[in-house]
């Protein structure tokens, strides 16, 4: 800011807003000091400050539930009723001389037997008439000398409990258990493919079957070098991936789902198009017969023959081509059918059907740097319009018609017009009202949600096992990080108990089967 030549000859008016400047530059500097004051304290190993409260909008905006008349609520049901009595014991008393029995009292007591349990296996061996040696095999579950019970103990413990190796090692010992960390770490990490295939047919079956989906992600940490963690899931399913980046083209990979092969189909050209691509590019991808390309180095080696890698233009055209062909590619697999991404605005999840967080968008305002009490008034009552604005769409997906859509565009505008004479405000509400297609999308698909609070919730847990075991060292340590954190957050939606998953999948006698959870998926997205 170029400073007035003579301050005595500004006006009260000029040296308030003045004053004004100064405060929003003076805001601006704290939070740049701020951020690098916390990444100093990242680097260090220190504690970062904490994050400014949330608003409030999602719940204060939540209808109060009803009550039955004369009662305060629906009362907890018996606990006795839900439990399986394993064992029955009487206990004697000491009555006086001359009492009378009166039968007895019930006194339910819940208790958890945890103890070693040793078996040793004695495996017959026999001889065949030809002299080969015929040995009995194990039964299945056992891993090494570990049998199915501690595998999975240790996997919920480690996965869902979110502690760490050394205090599960410890833990394990102290119970009697002989075991090292490295035979711990095999067991977290070692002979878990079908996991690791279970974790991705749950992305497949989400994205083949979901008509929305919230997306987010947050820092990671894999061999000593900063990554990111994406999260993608709806009411049914939860996924993780720990990537090198958070670009547009990163998560178009990952939306492929495991698939490798690059497609050059309506849907893709439809992309590239979108993203202005040159026509002469895209003329170049048409007039050649090869449209499926099974990995990137068969796409790349394709790009190279038609010419595309040696033009130097803006946009990049490889970037737009790659992007589009990884689009064409979701497509052609059936993934994403009409189905929307939610987000919260991170340019990166900006692709197909997408639609924006309200809580988000809210939180602008509500982080708003205020210096008068002009200013305090001028987001207090906006902040105001939009609660009540919010109010009014959560109305809507209970209840949509015509009517009110055409309202509520109506209001969106007048609510986002606004001039208050708050400069600041002003301009954050005609970047907001700029987002009026994603922000409205609720109005052409009421079943979406409002916000993307549902990955923040599934992507916490990512950040506390960040916070508590850092990073990961190995590529399959990293993958089943993911998919194990993915699978428990997927069997809590589904209404499975991630301990009754694991048991099922590693041949713990007793146990029930429960079906795939992809299978689940399915069912619960196409109800018969």
């Amino acid at each position: 800011m170029v400073p007035p030549a003579n301050l005595d000859d500004l006006s009260h008016t000029e040296l308030k807003n003045l004053v004004v400047a100064l405060f929003e530059q003076v805001a601006e500097l704290r939070r740049t000091n701020a951020a690098q004051a916390d990444e100093i304290a990242r680097l260090k190993g220190g504690p970062r400050r904490p994050n400014i409260k949330p608003s409030g909008m999602e719940k204060a905006t939540e209808p109060k539930p009803d009550k039955p008349a004369g009662e305060g609520g629906s009362k907890r049901g018996s606990t006795k009723s839900k439990l399986t009595i394993h064992e029955e014991k009487i206990v004697k008393a000491d009555p006086p001389a001359g009492s009378r029995f009166k039968g007895y009292t019930s006194f339910v007591v819940q208790d958890l037997v945890v103890r070693p349990h040793v078996t040793n296996f004695r495996c017959e061996r026999w001889q065949t008439p030809d002299g080969k040696v015929v040995t009995a095999p194990l039964p299945a579950g056992i891993d090494g000398h570990f049998g199915p019970e501690l595998r999975r103990f240790v996997l919920a413990l480690y996965h869902q409990g979110q502690t760490t190796v050394l205090r599960l090692v410890t833990l394990l010992c102290s119970l009697g258990i002989f075991i090292s960390k490295r035979q711990l770490v095999r067991l977290l990490n070692t002979g878990k493919d079908e996991f690791l295939t279970e974790a991705r047919d749950v992305l497949r079956a989400g994205l083949s079957s979901a008509d929305w989906i919230t997306v987010d992600d947050t820092g990671a940490r894999h061999r000593a070098t900063n990554g990111f963690c994406t999260q993608i899931g709806n009411d049914h399913f939860t996924w993780f991936g720990t990537t090198g980046s958070k670009s547009r083209l990163n998560f178009l990979q990952v939306l492929r789902a495991g698939h490798s092969d690059y497609v050059i189909n309506d849907e893709a050209i439809a992309y590239m198009r979108e993203r202005a691509l040159a026509g002469s590019v895209i003329a170049r991808l048409l007039d050649h017969p090869h449209r499926y390309f099974a990995d990137q180095a068969a796409w790349n080696a394709h790009l190279d023959a038609l010419g595309i890698s040696a033009l130097k233009v803006t946009p990049d055209p490889v970037l737009i081509a790659t992007e589009g062909a990884l689009w064409g590619s979701i497509k052609a697999h059936g993934f994403l059918p009409n189905t929307v991404i939610v987000s919260d605005d991170a340019g990166q999840f900006d692709v197909g059907l997408h639609a924006l967080c309200w809580v988000h968008s809210e939180r602008l305002v509500h982080k708003l740097d205020t210096f008068t009490d002009e200013h305090r008034a001028a987001q207090s009552g906006v902040r105001d319009l939009i609660w009540k604005y919010y109010r009014a769409l959560k109305a809507y997906r209970r209840r949509p018609t015509k009517r009110s859509k055409a309202v509520l565009e109506a209001r969106f505008d007048r609510i986002f017009t606004l001039e208050t004479g708050f400069v600041t405000l002003d301009r954050l509400l005609k970047r907001v009202h700029k987002n009026k297609p994603e922000l409205l999308m609720v109005l052409q698909r009421p079943e979406i949600p409002l916000h993307t609070n549902g990955s923040e919730n599934d992507i916490r847990a990512q950040v506390t096992r960040r916070k508590v075991s850092g990073g990961t060292r190995s590529d399959v340590g990293r993958d089943c990080r993911d998919a194990f954190i993915g699978l428990a957050k997927t069997c809590f939606k589904l209404g499975v108990g991630f301990w009754d998953y694991l048991g099922a999948r590693l041949n713990v006698p007793g146990c029930q089967l429960i079906p795939p959870l992809p299978e689940l998926i399915l069912a619960k997205a196409r109800p018969p």
